[in-house]
């Protein structure tokens, strides 16, 4: 039993000897690490820099001292962005419109990619030649503008919900997740078992699409938070404006010089470059809090979408 055990013993010493890392790969190993700490601080020194700014003084933020960290630590910036009332008329409206468009857009989504990935629906190679279409071609700003007209949507919500309702990028993902996640022996399992398509896309089809459909949803969701030209275009009450377009209208009020004096103008200037960045960090917080509770799903989706696709 003794020997035994020693020779086991020299065995697994031997593997871990064969299987030690040689030079080339530690060169290697050491090389990706290098290469993703430099792209981690490509990635956060921006975020930081914008933070640090948007809390520093205005005459610190246009003379150029804050390069990490604030300096001469104020609010002046998200005061002066909240003391508009209409910013938070603004966000009320870019929540309903990113948690209903997304809700519209994911429900679309999937009961248009759905059919095309299952081999028994006939049609479905034309008809997304036609989808694909539609990536390369469109009629253009001015045909589409006619066509939200003649459907009564101009000036009105539906007009931020419909008209972008489908994206084509989202249909191919999604109907690549169906193709290599979904087998057509399970359709035809609950077929016998005399399961209605309804149902079976309900039950069946939505439960097991949890990763596309939190993919889906982070995609349309930052679509339709920071969209603000289609607003710009069909939306004339400022009382169902988007926060983009809020915070648009109140960084050009601020650049505006008028009729005032030398120092009121530097001063309106400094206030306005500091605004920049409390825009930033005001417009950019909804997605930042969100997108860590979907990660996982979004990692996992984007995987199956692509890879076995």
């Amino acid at each position: 039993m003794l020997i035994a055990k020693t020779q086991s013993g020299h065995a697994a010493g031997s593997v871990r000897r064969a299987i030690r890392e040689s030079l080339g790969d530690r060169i290697f190993i050491a090389g990706t690490y290098i290469f993703l700490t430099v792209v981690l601080i490509a990635v956060l020194y921006p975020l930081v820099y914008i933070l640090s700014s948007s809390i520093s003084s205005p005459a610190a933020v246009s003379s150029g001292k804050v390069w990490l960290w604030p300096v001469d630590l104020t609010l002046d910036g998200y005061k002066a962005v909240f003391r508009n009332d209409q910013v938070i008329s603004g966000y009320a409206n870019s929540l309903f419109y990113t948690v209903f468009g997304t809700l519209i857009s994911v429900a679309l989504t999937i009961m248009i990619a759905y059919p095309l990935s299952r081999k028994s629906f006939f049609g479905r190679s034309p008809l997304m030649i036609f989808v694909t279409f539609t990536m390369l071609f469109s009629g253009g700003l001015i045909p589409t503008y006619l066509v939200v007209k003649s459907l009564g949507m101009i000036d009105t919500r539906w007009a931020l919900l419909i008209p972008n309702a489908i994206w084509v990028w989202q249909v191919i993902i999604a109907r690549t997740f169906f193709q290599s996640t979904i087998p057509d022996e399970l359709s035809e399992a609950a077929e016998i078992d005399g399961c209605s398509d309804m149902r079976f896309l309900f039950s069946v089809i939505v439960p097991l699409a949890k990763p596309i459909i939190a993919v889906l949803a982070l995609m349309y969701a930052v679509g339709q938070w920071n969209a603000y030209f289609d607003a710009l275009i069909y939306l004339k009450s400022q009382s169902i404006y988007p926060l983009q377009l809020i915070l648009r209208s109140i960084l050009i009020l601020n650049n505006g010089t008028g009729s005032i004096d030398a120092a009121e103008m530097v001063k309106r200037q400094q206030l306005a470059e500091l605004m920049k960045y409390s825009l930033i960090v005001v417009a950019s917080l909804p997605v930042l809090v969100i997108y860590p509770f979907v990660q996982r799903y979004f990692v996992q989706g984007m995987l199956i979408g692509s890879v076995k696709g």
